[in-house]
C-alpha cells in the first residue's frame, strides 16, 4: 500500500502549517534568566476550522502511510526467518554429506597410491631386470663392430654405459658388472679402432696442382670466396666427430687426439713433400718455374703459365724457389687443418694437437731453411756471393709470411712460435754478412797480371759488382733490413723503411768506392798509360751506363747526389789521359818544333835532315800506336766514335797543317819515302783503332 499523496496549498512549513498561516503567527521570543515567553496572535475562527481540517487530513495520511511501512517490516522479518531456516537446513545437510564423503574419499586415496606404488614397484623391476639382459642383447651388434652401423652402435653402448653406472651403485660384487665393464672395454676399443681406421683410409695427400692452386689464389685480381679443401668426406667426417665426441664424454680416453695427429700429421708433411717434387719435375721439364715470391696477376694454374723473374737469370735455382712454394703451402695447409681439428678435437685440446700435428712438417721446413743458410755461409767463404743471393727472395717471402705465420701459430708453445723468427734472424745474419764480405772482397781483389783484360775492356770484377748490385734491386727493402738488423744503435731497434734504404745507399756507394779504388789499382799493371786510361775509360763507362739504365742510379742518389758527375769526370778524364798517348806522333809534326825558313830559298842539309825526321817520326809514330790500338777495344759504340773522331780531329789537323807546308818543299829526291800518308788515309787508320776485326 503506498502512501497517501501530499495535497496541502503552497510549501510546507515544519508541523505542517502552511506559509499563510505561518505569516499569522508571530512568535515572539524573549529569552530571559526565568525562560521563554510566546506571544500567540489570535486566528478568525473560520480559518481556524480550515486549519484543522487540512491537519486532520495530513495525520490521516501519516497514519496511512507508518502503517504500509509496519506492514512491509513485518513481511521483511517473515522472510528473513523463512531464509535463516532454509540456510540452517542446508548447513545440517552439508555436514552430514561431508560426514559420509570423506571416509570414501580417504579410502579412495590411499587406494590409488598403493595403485600407484604397485606399478612404480612393478616398472623398477622391469628396469632392473633390463639390465640383466643387457649383456646378451648388446654383446653380437659390439662383436661385430660399429663399421656401416655407427648410430645403432652408439646406442648399444649407450646402454651398457647405463648398465654399468646402475651395477657399480647397487650391485657392485655382482658378475653382471664385471660382464657388462669387459663389453664396454671392448666396445670402446672398436670405436678407438674405427676412429683411426676411418682416419687412415680416407686421410688423403692433398695433391700438388691443387696445393699450387691455393697458393696462387691470393694473387688473383679478383677476390674469390676461398673453397675449403676438402680432407675428409662428409660422411666420413660427420662420424669421426661422433666417435670423438663419444670417446671424450663416455670413453675418458684421450688417446685418439694422439691417433688423429699423428695421421694427420702425416698427410700434411706428405702433402708439402709431394708439392716439391712436383715442383721439381715440373720445373725441371718447363725450363721455368712459377713463384710466389713474385706477385703477379694470374687467372690461371701455376702449372699452366710460368713467371719469369726480372733481375736474375732465367729462372732461381730449384731448391730455393721450391723452398718458397712449400712455405706458402705450409701455412694454407695449415690453416685448413686447423679448420678440420677445431672440428674433431674438444676445444681445449685443440691447440696442443695442433702444435704436435704441425711439427714434423715445420721441422722440415726449418731444417731445410737451416740447410740454405749453411750453404751460403759456405758460399761467403768460396766468394761466391751469387749463391748466397738465393737467401734474398726466400728471407723476403718469409717476412711477407710472417703474419699469416703468427697467425696460424696462435696458441703453440713458445718454441713453436719461435721457429720462423729464429730462422730469420739467421738469413737477415747470414745475408749481412755476405754484403759485408762482397764489399771487403771487391776492395781487397788482387791484381792478377794473367787475369787483367789485354785489351783494356771491362773487368770481370766489374760485371760481377754490377750484377750483384742490380741483382739486389729486385731485393731492397730485404737487403736494406739486413743491414738494419746488423746495426747496434738504438734508433735500429725499431728501424723504418726511410731508414733501410738510406743504409742500403751507402753500402752501394761503398761497395763502387771499394770497386774504384781496386780498379786504379790494377789499372796499374798496364805498362803503358793509354791502355791503363782505356782500361779505366771502360770500367767506368760500364758502371755509368749500368747504373743509369737501373733503379741503381736513384739509389745510390739517396746519399751521393753527385755520382754521375763524378762518373762522367772520371770517364773525360781517362780520355784525356789516353790523348796523351798521341803527343809523341803529334809533336813530331807540330809547328812550335819545325824549322824555320824562307819560302823559295834553299833548304841547308840539316834542315832538310830534320823535315825527314819529322815525316819519319811521324809516320813510325803512326803506323805503331795504330797497330797497338787497334787490338784494343772500347764495347761502347758512343764512346768509341767519339773517342776516334776527337783524336782524328787532333791528328788530321796538325798533319794537314804540316803537310801542307812541307808537302811541296824539296827536302828529299825521293818524298814518297817520307810523304807515305795522305791526310784522309791517317783519318781512315784512326777509324780503324779499337777494331779488331778491321
Amino acid at each position: 500500500m503506498a502512501p497517501p499523496a501530499y495535497s496541502g496549498a503552497g510549501p510546507r512549513s515544519e508541523v505542517g502549517v502552511t506559509a499563510t498561516e505561518a505569516e499569522k503567527v508571530h512568535t515572539l521570543r524573549q529569552n530571559t534568566g526565568s525562560g521563554t515567553h510566546r506571544v500567540v496572535e489570535m486566528i478568525p475562527p473560520q480559518e481556524a476550522s480550515v486549519r484543522r481540517r487540512e491537519i486532520e487530513d495530513k495525520l490521516k495520511q501519516e497514519e496511512e502511510t507508518l502503517s504500509f511501512i509496519r506492514d512491509s517490516l513485518e513481511k521483511s522479518d517473515q522472510l528473513t526467518k523463512n531464509m535463516v531456516s532454509i540456510l540452517s537446513s542446508f548447513e545440517s545437510r552439508l555436514m552430514k554429506l561431508e560426514n559420509s564423503i570423506i571416509p570414501v574419499h580417504k579410502q579412495t586415496e590411499n587406494l590409488q597410491r598403493l595403485q600407484e606404488n604397485v606399478e612404480k614397484t612393478l616398472s623398477c623391476l622391469d628396469h632392473v631386470i633390463s639390465y640383466y639382459h643387457v649383456a646378451s642383447d648388446t654383446e653380437k651388434i659390439i662383436r661385430e663392430g660399429p663399421t656401416g652401423r655407427l648410430e645403432e652402435y652408439l646406442g648399444s653402448m649407450a646402454k651398457i654405459q647405463k648398465a654399468v653406472e646402475y651395477f657399480q651403485d647397487n650391485s657392485p660384487d655382482s658378475p653382471e658388472l664385471n660382464k657388462v665393464k669387459l663389453l664396454f672395454e671392448r666396445g670402446k676399443e672398436s670405436l678407438e679402432s674405427e676412429f683411426r681406421s676411418l682416419m687412415t683410409r680416407h686421410s688423403k695427400v692433398v695433391s700438388p696442382v691443387l696445393i699450387l692452386d691455393l697458393i696462387s689464389g691470393e694473387e688473383e685480381v679478383e677476390v674469390q670466396e676461398e673453397v675449403p679443401l676438402e680432407h675428409l668426406p662428409e660422411g666420413v667426417l660427420l662420424d669421426v666427430i661422433r666417435i670423438s665426441r663419444w670417446l671424450v664424454e663416455y670413453g675418458r680416453n684421450q688417446d685418439f687426439m694422439n691417433v688423429y695427429y699423428q695421421i694427420r700429421s702425416s698427410q700434411l708433411d706428405r702433402s708439402i713433400r709431394g708439392l716439391k717434387e712436383h715442383f721439381r719435375k715440373s720445373t725441371s721439364a718447363s725450363g721455368v718455374p712459377y713463384s710466389p715470391a713474385i706477385p703477379t696477376k694470374r687467372k690461371d694454374t701455376p702449372t699452366k703459365k710460368p713467371i719469369k723473374r726480372p733481375g736474375r737469370d732465367d729462372m732461381l735455382d730449384v731448391e730455393t724457389d721450391a723452398y718458397i712454394h712449400c712455405i706458402s703451402a705450409f701455412v694454407k695447409l695449415a690453416q685448413s687443418e686447423y679448420q678440420l681439428l677445431m672440428e674433431v678435437i674438444p676445444e681445449h685440446h685443440q691447440k696442443k694437437t695442433f702444435d704436435s700435428l704441425i711439427q714434423d712438417a715445420l721441422d722440415g721446413l726449418m731444417l731445410e731453411g737451416d740447410n740454405i743458410v749453411s750453404a751460403a755461409r759456405k758460399a761467403i767463404v768460396r766468394h761466391d756471393f751469387s749463391a748466397v743471393l738465393t737467401v734474398f727472395p726466400i728471407l723476403r717471402h718469409l717476412k711477407q709470411t710472417k703474419p699469416e705465420f703468427d697467425q696460424v701459430l696462435q696458441g703453440t708453445a713458445a718454441s713453436t712460435k719461435n721457429k720462423l723468427p729464429s730462422l730469420i734472424t739467421s738469413m737477415e745474419t747470414v745475408g749481412a754478412k755476405a754484403l759485408e764480405d762482397f764489399a771487403d772482397n771487391i776492395k781487397n781483389d788482387p791484381d792478377k797480371e794473367y787475369n787483367m783484360p789485354k785489351d783494356g775492356t771491362v773487368h770481370e770484377l766489374t760485371s760481377n759488382a754490377i750484377l750483384f748490385l742490380q741483382q739486389l734491386l729486385d731485393f731492397q727493402e730485404t737487403a736494406g733490413a739486413m743491414l738494419a738488423s746488423q746495426e747496434t744503435s738504438s734508433s735500429a731497434t725499431s728501424y723504418s723503411s726511410e731508414f733501410s734504404k738510406r743504409l742500403l745507399s751507402t753500402y752501394l756507394c761503398k761497395v763502387l768506392g771499394n770497386l774504384q779504388l781496386n780498379l786504379l789499382s790494377k789499372s796499374k799493371v798496364y805498362e803503358d798509360p793509354a791502355l791503363s786510361a782505356i782500361f779505366l775509360h771502360n770500367n767506368y763507362n760500364y758502371i755509368l751506363k749500368a747504373l743509369e739504365k737501373s733503379e741503381l742510379i736513384q739509389l745510390v742518389a739517396v746519399t751521393q747526389k753527385t755520382a754521375e758527375c763524378c762518373y762522367r769526370e772520371h770517364i773525360e778524364q781517362q780520355i784525356q789521359t789516353y790523348q796523351r798517348s798521341w803527343l809523341k806522333v803529334t809533336d813530331y809534326i807540330a809547328e812550335k818544333n819545325l824549322p824555320v825558313f824562307q819560302p823559295g830559298a834553299k833548304l841547308r842539309d840539316k834542315e832538310r835532315q830534320m823535315i825527314k825526321e819529322r815525316f819519319k817520326g811521324f809516320n813510325d809514330g803512326l803506323e805503331e800506336l795504330c797497330k797497338i790500338q787497334k787490338a784494343w777495344a772500347i764495347p761502347d759504340t758512343e764512346q768509341r766514335d767519339k773517342i776516334r773522331q776527337a783524336q782524328k780531329h787532333i791528328v788530321k789537323e796538325t798533319y794537314g797543317a804540316f803537310l801542307h807546308r812541307y808537302g811541296s818543299v824539296p827536302f828529299t829526291k825521293n818524298p814518297e819515302k817520307y810523304i807515305k800518308y795522305q791526310v784522309e788515309q791517317v783519318g781512315d787508320m784512326i777509324d780503324r783503332l779499337f777494331d779488331t776485326s778491321a
